[in-house]
């Protein structure tokens, strides 16, 4: 095994979870806070914007099934591009859209995707994405972890925010 991880800020994690969760090769998707400088931060401290962490996803995939450049395709078509601000329903900085690279392999592959997407004319808005180095990962707490699947009904109405409707209209 290839065992190799992503990290991914769009928006709300309890949603970011599922369409990652789905893939073949994924060992394991985890919601977090990351990109921040108060070490150890609760959702509390991460909710009030003080924080500078975002909310995000940590990936752990078998690159031999699933590679990165698959990934980062899959979170183009889950987090809008081109909200800089926060995603759907979610507001602020804590739920601003980030790819986190690992190394300059991540980080090249993230750039020239982004760019090739805002080449593709699919958006009349600016790609704002941000493409930053990893920080340390911050695992949140436990009830955060599978939402989806401990809290079908309440993931349902998060999901009507604006995600499903943006997720139909950009799978390929």
């Amino acid at each position: 095994m290839n065992k190799e991880t992503a990290i991914f800020a769009g928006g709300c994690f309890w949603c970011m979870v599922h369409p990652f969760d789905q893939q073949p090769g994924i060992i394991s998707v985890v919601s977090g806070y990351t990109g921040g400088h108060v070490p150890n931060p609760t959702y509390e401290q991460v909710c009030s914007e003080t924080t500078g962490h975002t909310e995000a996803v940590e990936i752990t995939f078998d690159a031999d099934v699933i590679s990165y450049k698959e990934l980062v395709s899959i979170y183009w078509t889950v987090a809008d591009p081109t909200d800089a601000t926060g995603q759907f329903q979610d507001r602020g900085d804590s739920y601003r859209p980030v790819i986190y690279y690992a190394n300059e392999e991540q980080k090249e592959i993230a750039e020239n995707s982004k760019n090739e997407l805002a080449n593709s004319g699919a958006y009349d808005e600016p790609i704002v994405t941000q493409i930053q180095p990893a920080k340390e990962f911050y695992v949140a707490e436990d009830y955060h972890q599978d939402f989806y699947k401990k809290n079908p009904e309440r993931f349902e109405m998060e999901e009507r925010g604006g995600r499903a409707e943006f997720m139909e209209k950009h799978q390929k």
